[in-house]
């Protein structure tokens, strides 16, 4: 027979002990049974949050990433002298770092669960999978940095923490152009395609009448990877090739190419010494 929520003593239960002790004191489950609120006959909210959480384990992973550093005042230098200012880091691989660990990975996991998949559960039905999707998508949010425009880029690691939260779930690929003043400040983040599952059809031309519209001199190119997998394609690297040089030709600077992936990110300058 199960027991009740009800039943259990009041320092047990989601709602009270979070009263009493604060949200930091409650497990994952039992964050999670206070959105879902009831339970069944058969098992109670945290139970199902349990059953909930349970279905992160295939969407947790762990893949490559590599990053460069940018300093100013290289437009119009030289390969050889761009060489000598982008500085490899990160050159094994790598995840980005989550200060909360394993059960916290397998939680953020929850953003790549679909509506259809929180319904196979009995117990959580449409309503309760869309308040499910609902703080996933909040949550989304409010990792994302405030102020954008503000923000000066000095590494491949600037870029994949501040599109890594809005990309890496995401079911198709999104190409994202971000428009760079001589300073590395962020002018404009540009959305420049959408495709498919594998791919999104993109070419140089229309990434840089983007940047000689906005009057830019340095680009940097993002797409993600919605395997989860950040490792570039042959066709990543060999567009990424095309616009190097198509770039130079305007006088416009091309940063880098970043891969993003499920809580990684692969610079493709750095992986492939293009410069």
């Amino acid at each position: 027979m199960t027991i009740k929520i009800k039943q259990l003593p009041e320092c047990e239960r989601p709602y009270e002990k979070l009263e009493l002790y604060g949200e930091k004191m409650l497990s994952n489950a039992e964050l999670l049974a206070i959105i879902i609120k009831s339970g069944t006959k058969e098992n109670t909210s945290v139970e199902l949050a349990n059953k909930v959480l349970s279905l992160t384990d295939s969407k947790s992973m762990k893949v490559s990433s590599k990053g460069n550093l940018y300093l100013e005042g290289n437009a119009g230098k030289s390969p050889k002298e761009n060489d000598k200012n982008v500085l490899s880091c990160c050159e094994t691989n790598k995840e980005l770092s989550c200060a909360n660990g394993q059960n916290d990975n397998l939680l953020e996991a929850l953003q790549g669960i679909s509506l259809e998949e929180f319904q196979k559960i009995k117990g959580i039905g449409k309503v309760k999978a869309i308040q499910l999707k609902a703080v996933c998508e909040l949550a989304r949010r409010m990792a994302q940095p405030v102020k954008k425009r503000q923000i000066k880029i000095t590494s491949s690691l600037d870029v994949a923490e501040l599109l890594m939260e809005e990309l890496r779930f995401e079911k198709v690929e999104y190409v994202k152009l971000l428009l760079l003043n001589a300073k590395n400040v962020i002018v404009r983040i540009v959305d420049i395609s959408k495709g498919g599952i594998n791919s999104a059809i993109v070419e140089p031309k229309e990434i840089l009448h983007e940047a000689i519209k906005a009057g830019v001199p340095k680009i940097i190119l993002v797409h993600n990877h919605p395997s989860g997998d950040s490792t570039p394609s042959v066709a990543d690297i060999e567009m990424t090739k095309r616009l190097y040089q198509a770039s130079s030709i305007v006088g416009i600077q091309l940063l880098d190419h970043i891969v993003i992936g499920n809580r990684c990110y692969t610079s493709i300058f750095s992986a492939e010494r293009i410069v």
